[in-house]
């Protein structure tokens, strides 16, 4: 086994003393993380959406994703289990741009 060269008292100093998060992951052997307020990020992978339900005209919450772009898909209602398709609007930077649910009959 190879003998560790002691570190100076200054240098480690500097190391401790540097508050950017690259130094604190370094110091405390920590891996990157997925940082939500990083510049260039795009927006959240998924957003919670209400929806008028067009056959009860009940109103409830549902997830969307938004990681594949923009798509339609089928969802029953939470209130009265009628089959709505929704179609999600996405935009190129990950932003939801309209939801439009319709009847499907």
């Amino acid at each position: 086994m190879k003998p560790r060269r002691p570190i100076s008292i200054e240098s480690l100093t500097r190391r401790v003393s540097r508050l950017d998060d690259a130094s604190i992951d370094e110091l405390y052997g920590l891996e990157p993380v997925f940082e939500p307020d990083a510049p260039g990020r795009a927006a959240e992978a998924t957003a919670f959406v209400s929806i008028l339900c067009p056959y009860c005209w009940e109103r409830f919450e549902t997830r969307v994703d938004l990681t594949g772009g923009s798509f339609a898909y089928v969802e029953d209602c939470q209130v009265c289990c009628q089959p709505i398709e929704l179609t999600c609007e996405v935009s190129d930077a990950g932003a939801l741009v309209a939801v439009k649910p319709d009847r499907m009959d």
